[in-house]
């Protein structure tokens, strides 16, 4: 098995998002911050939104605030279908909870494609799903607090690797 498939980031205050506005004030608090996040899409977002609607909002976002450091992991739950897609659009790093079996073999595409492969979701620090409609402005406010109060506390630890 290719071990750069079990590549995960470091640990980073992790930040669910929902919604381009919650992408976009994540990475503009975190670069105002100075502080690297990890951005992880709602559970099982890979299943119902699928890797493109996720790479779109990524590159959005970053595109928006480009001194921000961040990971970005769709969550694709135990579909193996979902996860094999996000790898097949080389989505940055893909969480998939699923079998043992077949997470050897998705880790396996997945480090022949370079993408990052988790067999656990991180655990959030900060999910904003509650403030699914707020605007950019709020979102952004929300984590920058969040980011000052955190420090180094609230970050996951990496994933185990397979």
């Amino acid at each position: 098995m290719n071990r750069a498939a079990a590549i995960v980031p470091p640990a980073k205050p992790v930040i669910v998002v929902h919604t381009i506005a919650h992408a976009l004030g994540a990475l503009k608090a975190a670069a105002r911050a100075g502080r690297p996040i990890v951005l992880v899409s709602a559970p099982e977002a890979g299943i119902y939104a699928g890797p493109g609607w996720f790479r779109g909002l990524i590159a959005a976002a970053r595109a928006t605030a480009p001194d921000a450091r961040c990971a970005a992991m769709l969550d694709c739950g135990e579909e193996a279908g979902a996860a094999l897609a996000a790898i097949r659009a080389r989505v940055e790093g893909v969480v998939f909870t699923g079998s043992a079996e077949i997470a050897r073999r998705l880790a396996d595409i997945a480090g022949q494609a370079g993408v990052g492969f988790a067999t656990e979701r991180p655990a959030a620090a900060l999910d904003l799903g509650a403030d699914f409609f707020a605007d950019e402005a709020t979102i952004e406010q929300r984590c920058a607090d969040f980011l000052l109060r955190s420090g180094a506390r609230g970050c996951a630890p990496p994933p185990t690797a397979l």
